[in-house]
Order: structure tokens, then C-alpha cells, then sequence
């Protein structure tokens, strides 16, 4: 595996910006960024072997602060919601900085997506660490962390997301790559065949923020047990998706706590064969179709990309956690160590 690192460029800060490239035997490629610790670039074959850039995101290192859509990113302190922008931990209630109405997302404007992270490579692995001080964005204990992204012959894009904390926390972290199998600048993913291994669902509020309640996917447009086009049933008249414009849900994964790793999404273009299994240790899986991905910086080779232009599918705990004693915990207390897995295996069908 070879690897490769560049600078991209400097913050006005004087930061180094860096671009690491991974390439395969076969030629096939990653790119990565400090900014974010996040994915550049994912650049597969197709089914006659044509290669394409397969994630969204940008030229210009630039775009990739503060871009709000989280393109390609390592998500902290807590993915996803966390409602009122308060939790109690040890009966002590921390308050954080709401992103919206009533909620604080993917831990605060001024999460770990929009930082600098310091990195490294190891052997044929590219290591992203971050280290967070007690009281960042409202949350206790200092937290270090680290992304650790591998990238194989078998087109297998393994990430680690790694932390310990010399206080009791919460952690959620995640990667937030927007997909298009057809090629980032290929246009809507409504046509991509999607499969899901949940078959039950957070029910959200009004803010999306979930009620606690975990429901089942039968008779309902959230049912992706069987592998359907995404956009089959996204204009159904059924609130969850009027209220979010589409898919911005969370299921809960089938195979957790029965083995270590354990099936979450198949993705799959039919017109390039391309397919992306996502395998992880996470409990859940949030699925983001894009709704309003329109007003991004601008993409890659000038593209303007629009509302579900891309997929996010993002393995993590349960959004809301801290809130609900009945969701898998997020807490981490001294001594502990978080570590879980999501891994990206690109394929394509027959030719």
C-alpha cells in the first residue's frame, strides 16, 4: 500500500493543512485531511473497471471549515442530536451550545469536524489525533482521540475511532461521507438500491430528537430489510419524512451485541454496479439523504451539488443517549477506553 502526504496548504493561523493519498495495487484510492480527520476522495472501479470518485466534497481545503453539511468528517465529541443541548451525567447537568431550535448537533458549532487534527502515518495507516479540554462545548473531561484509517487491496476503507477521558463523559463519534456510487458529481442517489440491517427505528419529535421510543420498520416507508431504491418511498405522506424532507433517521442494528462486527447498510448503483458494504461495532446507523445539501461550498471539479446529491450513512450510538437510560450508554469514565469500527467494502457486480 502506498501512501502518500502533501501539504495542502495553511490556515491563516500558519496551520499545515495535509493531503494523504492511499492508492492500491489496482490503483484504486483514498484521500484524506487533517481538517476534520476527514475523507476526501474514494475513487473505485466500476463494473467495467472504469474508475470514478465515488464521495462528495471539495477542491479547496478552505470549504472544509465550519461547511455545515460535515462533508467526509470524523464527528465529535457527540454525533447527532442531543436534545434542549442538555444531559445529566452523575447528577451533575452539563449544558452545551445549541446548533438550531432546541438542539445541539454533532457536539456543537465548534466540534471536532471543524478543527485541525494532528497526524501522522504509521506503517500503511493514516492516524488522526485531537485532543479535547475539559469543558469543550459544554462537555466534562479532557478527551483524547484518534481516527485510524486503513485502506486494503480488497478496496476495504477500515476506520477506527478511538478516545479516553481522565473524567466521566459522553462520546458518539462517527464519519460522515456523503456517497454517490454513480460518481460525486453524478446527480441525485434516489435511484441507489438501499438495504438496511434494522428493522426498527428511533421515533423523533417535531426537532428530531428521538422520544425514546425504539418502533418497528413493518408497514412503513422505513422498512429497507429488503433492498429498495432510496427514493421509492421518500414523498410518502408520513411525518417522519415531511418533517426532515426526507430520510434523517436513525435504525437500530440487528446484529449488535451478538458479534463484535456485524452488517449495517449495503448501497448499491445499478447503472456502475458499484456496491458499498458497510460493516461496524456501532448499535446504530443514521441515514441522511442529502435534503439539503444545496448551498454547499462548491464541489470538486466546480460542481454544485444538490439536495440528494449524496448519502450519509453514519454507524454510532444512539443520538440522545445521555437522555434516555434505556438507549445503549455513550458514557466513558477514567480508565476505559472507547474503541469502535466502521469499514467501507467497495465491489461491483458482474460484467
Amino acid at each position: 500500500m502506498a501512501v502518500e502526504q502533501n501539504v495542502w496548504g495553511f490556515t491563516p493561523e500558519g496551520e499545515a493543512v495535509v493531503l494523504y493519498t492511499l492508492t492500491n495495487s489496482s490503483g484504486a484510492q483514498v484521500k484524506l485531511t487533517n481538517i476534520g480527520a476527514a475523507v476526501v476522495s474514494v475513487v473505485v472501479p466500476d463494473r467495467e473497471g472504469s474508475m470514478e470518485d465515488v464521495v462528495l466534497g471539495y477542491d479547496r481545503y478552505s470549504y472544509y471549515f465550519n461547511d455545515g453539511s460535515g462533508m467526509g468528517k470524523t464527528i465529535g465529541r457527540f454525533a447527532n442530536r442531543i436534545g434542549g443541548g442538555k444531559f445529566t451525567l452523575d447528577g451533575a447537568e452539563y449544558t452545551l451550545p445549541l446548533t438550531g431550535q432546541n438542539v445541539t448537533l454533532h457536539g456543537g458549532p465548534q466540534g471536532f469536524a471543524n478543527r485541525i487534527w494532528e497526524s501522522r502515518v504509521e506503517e500503511d495507516k493514516v492516524v488522526f489525533s485531537l485532543v479535547s479540554p475539559d469543558g469543550d462545548q459544554g462537555f466534562p473531561g479532557e478527551l483524547g482521540v484518534e481516527a485510524v484509517y486503513s485502506w486494503d487491496d480488497d478496496c476495504r476503507l477500515e476506520i477506527t475511532l478511538m478516545s479516553a477521558s481522565d473524567a466521566p463523559t459522553v462520546v458518539n463519534l462517527t464519519n460522515h461521507c456523503y456517497f454517490n456510487l454513480a460518481g460525486h458529481s453524478a446527480g441525485s442517489v434516489l435511484n441507489h438500491n438501499l438495504k438496511i440491517a434494522g428493522s426498527h427505528y428511533l421515533e423523533t419529535d417535531k426537532f428530531q430528537i428521538p422520544t425514546g421510543r425504539v418502533v418497528p420498520v413493518d408497514g412503513t416507508p422505513m422498512d429497507f430489510r429488503s433492498a429498495k431504491p432510496v427514493g421509492r418511498d421518500i414523498y410518502a405522506d408520513y411525518p417522519p419524512l415531511t418533517i426532515g424532507a426526507g430520510y434523517d433517521h436513525c435504525w437500530t442494528l440487528d446484529g449488535y451485541g451478538h458479534s463484535e462486527i456485524f452488517p449495517a447498510a449495503v448501497l448499491e448503483d445499478p447503472q456502475s454496479g458499484r456496491r458499498l458494504e458497510i460493516k461496524t461495532t456501532q448499535p446504530s446507523i443514521q441515514v441522511y439523504t442529502g435534503n439539503f445539501l444545496q448551498g454547499v461550498p462548491e464541489g470538486k471539479g466546480g460542481v454544485r451539488y444538490a439536495n440528494r446529491g449524496g448519502i450519509a450513512m453514519e454507524c454510532q450510538g444512539y443520538p440522545d443517549a445521555p437522555n434516555h437510560p434505556g438507549f445503549p450508554s455513550t458514557e466513558l469514565r477514567p480508565g476505559e477506553t472507547y474503541c469502535e469500527k466502521i469499514i467501507y467494502k467497495f465491489t461491483t457486480g458482474e460484467k
